[in-house]
C-alpha cells in the first residue's frame, strides 16, 4: 500500500473575510493555520503536501509556507483553473468563481498515486483528526466498494458568532457510516439555535448543536479522481443552465452520489477537537488567542519546524 499523501485545498479567495485568508498571519512568530494543519499531518505520519492553488499564487505560497515545511515533507503544487474544464464546454463569460471544491480536488490527479487526506486551508482540524485519518487510509483499502472516510464535527464547534457558514450536515448509521451528507451554504447562529436557510432567510430549519457536519476533511482512494472525472460533465450540463456564473461541484456532492449508488462507504471519524477558522475578518481575534492558549498548553511549540 502507498503512503498516504495530504492535499490542501487553497485556491479559494476568501470573499466574505476580504482577502487571500489563507496565508494571513495568526500568532507573533509569524504562522498561518495552515502551518498547524500540516504540521499535525506530519506528527501524524504524512511525508507529502500536495497544495491546490491558482496559479498566480504560486510565489506568494512558496514564501509563507513551503520553505520550512519543504525540509521535513516533500510539497508539491498544482492549480485550480476556471478554464480546465472537458472538451465541448466553454467558461461563461464573467465566470470567475472556481468550479467547487470537486474540481479543486480533480486538479491533484497526476500527483495523486494512492490514498489521500483532503482538508481546507483555512481550517484548524486539531491534532486527533489527523491521527484519526492517517490511521484509517493506512489500514482500509478499497474492495468490493470504495472504501473512503470523513473526520465529523458537532456542528456547534463548528460555527462563528459573526455571520453564516456553509457546512455539509451529516446523517450517520448506528455503526458509524455515513449515509448522506448535504451542504447547506447557509447556517448561522440565531436566538432559537442553530439553524439554516435554504429560501434567504424566509424560513429557518434549527440543527441540534451535536449535529455532525462534514470540514472537508475527506480520506480517499485514488477511485473518487476517477469518478469526479466522470461525473464532471453532468456537473457542467447541469450547472451552466441554471447557475453558469456562481455553480459549484461540491465534493460532498460526488460523495453522496456514490453512497446513493452503493459504490462506496464513508466511515465517519469523530472527532473530539474544537474547530477554528476564519471565515469573516472578525473570527481573527478568537482564533489567535485559541492557537496561543494550545501553544501555552504544550500541544505546539512556540515556533513550528524548529
Amino acid at each position: 500500500m502507498k503512503k498516504p499523501v495530504l492535499v490542501i485545498m487553497a485556491a479559494g479567495m476568501g470573499s466574505r473575510y476580504g482577502g487571500l485568508k489563507q496565508i494571513d498571519k495568526i500568532d507573533a512568530q509569524g504562522h498561518i493555520i495552515m502551518d498547524f494543519s500540516v504540521y499535525d499531518a506530519y506528527r501524524a505520519g504524512f511525508e507529502k503536501v500536495i497544495f491546490i492553488i491558482k496559479r498566480e499564487n504560486l510565489e506568494l505560497f512558496k514564501e509563507v509556507i513551503t520553505d520550512a515545511v519543504a525540509a521535513k515533507m516533500e510539497v508539491a503544487f498544482v492549480f485550480q483553473d476556471v478554464n480546465n474544464i472537458p472538451q465541448g464546454y466553454q467558461v461563461p463569460e464573467g465566470r470567475v468563481k472556481p468550479w467547487g471544491t470537486a474540481h479543486a480536488v480533480l486538479s491533484c490527479i497526476s500527483e495523486v498515486e494512492g490514498p489521500f487526506a483532503v482538508i481546507n486551508a483555512d481550517d484548524y482540524y486539531g491534532t486527533e483528526a489527523f491521527k484519526l485519518i492517517y490511521d484509517f487510509l493506512t489500514t482500509y483499502q478499497d474492495d468490493e466498494k470504495y472504501r473512503y472516510a470523513m473526520v465529523g464535527y458537532e456542528v456547534g464547534k463548528t460555527v462563528t458568532d459573526n455571520g453564516y457558514v456553509s457546512r455539509g450536515v451529516c446523517e450517520v448509521k448506528e455503526n458509524g457510516e455515513l449515509i448522506s451528507v448535504t451542504e447547506r451554504t447557509r447556517i448561522e447562529k440565531r436566538e432559537e439555535g442553530i439553524a439554516y436557510t435554504e429560501d434567504e432567510g424566509k424560513s429557518w430549519t434549527l440543527l441540534d448543536e451535536k449535529t455532525p457536519v462534514s470540514m472537508n476533511m475527506w480520506g480517499f482512494t485514488k477511485s473518487i479522481l476517477e469518478e469526479i472525472n466522470e461525473r464532471f460533465p453532468a456537473f457542467l450540463e447541469e450547472g451552466l443552465k441554471t447557475n453558469p456564473l456562481k455553480c459549484e461541484c461540491y465534493l460532498p456532492a460526488i460523495v453522496s452520489e456514490l453512497l446513493e449508488e452503493e459504490k462506496a462507504t464513508v466511515t465517519v471519524l469523530k472527532s473530539p477537537d474544537q474547530w477554528h477558522g476564519v471565515t469573516y475578518k472578525e473570527d481573527k481575534p478568537v482564533v489567535v488567542k485559541a492557537i496561543q492558549e494550545l501553544k501555552d498548553s504544550g500541544l505546539y511549540p512556540q515556533k513550528l519546524w524548529k
